[in-house]
């Protein structure tokens, strides 16, 4: 099973917008990291899950639609930037392994603190640090971490924004 951590693309700011959906910037973003998907096939989820923010929640529909994905999508608990990954790893261990591949779609510091209790065994700030739009793999192991009992986790793969071919002006989906 693999899992994909996906932050959230640029968002306009609280002063343009209360809610803070994607900018223009954003959704061009949110775009690139579609078409890399789509060259390489690496992204087929069977479920998406999402925090409640606005942003998280156009960035998954940006994926779902440009990759003509048929997908579960889920607003989901947990996912918000100050929540505790703790939460989140739990729900994760009664995701059944045969269940597909599984997003995430949430927000820095959160995803980064998750990434690491998944790997390490422990969430640590600054061991893993997910830039706007960028996304990160991570491959289900048939081991536990001692510390927790939480299923082990590698990473596969990372990919960031300041990777991603240009593409021209992307189409509104």
């Amino acid at each position: 099973m693999l899992l994909h951590l996906v932050r959230h693309a640029h968002a306009v700011t609280e002063e343009e917008d209360a809610t803070r959906p994607l900018s223009p910037r954003g959704h061009g973003e949110a775009a690139r990291l579609a078409a890399f998907f789509t060259a390489n096939g690496a992204f087929r989820p069977a479920q998406i899950w999402h925090s409640p923010l606005r942003r998280s929640r156009q960035t998954a529909d940006e994926l779902i639609g440009r990759l003509g994905l048929d997908v579960v999508l889920l607003e989901t608990p947990g996912l918000l930037p100050e929540d505790d990954p703790l939460a989140l790893a739990e729900r994760l261990e009664s995701h059944p392994r045969d269940g597909g591949d599984l997003a995430l779609v949430g927000h820095e510091p959160h995803l980064g603190l998750l990434a690491s209790l998944l790997v390490r065994g422990k969430p640590k700030a600054g061991f893993f640090v997910l830039g706007k739009a960028a996304s990160l793999s991570l491959e289900s192991v048939e081991a536990t971490h001692k510390s927790n009992g939480f299923r082990r986790w590698k990473i596969r793969w990372l990919v960031g924004p300041e990777l991603l071919p240009s593409i021209a002006e992307p189409a509104p989906l």
